[in-house]
């Protein structure tokens, strides 16, 4: 069942984070603040640490995927999201295996993947010349709003999708069969 709802959960993640800037008021939006959700991004951090095993490449494979389909969707430059999803999602793979996996460690590795797929796509972009923002700048206005709003999504949905993913877990090892 896992092998269905987890690309589903991830496609309806993909879709939300189009409009969750619609959702807010626009007087807070109005200002200088860029806010960027990262909600597939929190989803497969979420993933890496609750329902994958130690060896598995799946959380990097829906990455590249579901970072392709957001720089199809989103953006004008193919690759981006996808390479720094999935660079990002390897490398918080290889955090979890030196953490454990509670509330407090998922807090800290989602802040950390957020912060650093925000900075290498602004590094990307910079390079490329599609953005031109001061460092300054970028760290007040659009990091640090970037990372409180990604963590307060992560606060309201952890109860409920680490709950999702240990149940799917479970069911994947009892039936002894294997993600991919």
């Amino acid at each position: 069942m896992s092998r269905i709802l987890i690309p589903v959960m991830l496609f309806l993640l993909l879709v939300l984070e189009g409009v969750a800037l619609d959702l807010l008021p626009v007087s807070f939006i109005a200002n200088e603040l860029q806010l960027v959700p990262h909600w597939v991004l929190i989803f497969l951090i979420l993933k890496i640490m609750f329902f994958d095993g130690e060896d598995t490449s799946a959380s990097v494979i829906h990455g590249l995927i579901f970072g392709f389909l957001i720089d199809v969707v989103y953006t004008g430059v193919l690759g981006v999201y996808m390479f720094c999803y999935a660079l990002v999602i390897y490398m918080i793979h290889s955090l979890v295996k030196v953490l454990h996996a509670n509330f407090y460690a998922a807090i800290l590795l989602s802040i950390i993947g957020i912060a650093l797929t925000d900075i290498f796509i602004n590094i990307i972009f910079s390079v490329a010349g599609i953005t031109e923002m001061i460092w300054q700048d970028y760290l007040l206005y659009r990091l640090i709003p970037t990372a409180l709003a990604n963590g307060l999504f992560l606060f309201v949905l952890y109860p409920l999708l680490t709950k999702l993913l240990m149940k799917w877990k479970e069911e994947r090892y009892s039936k002894g069969s294997t993600y991919f």
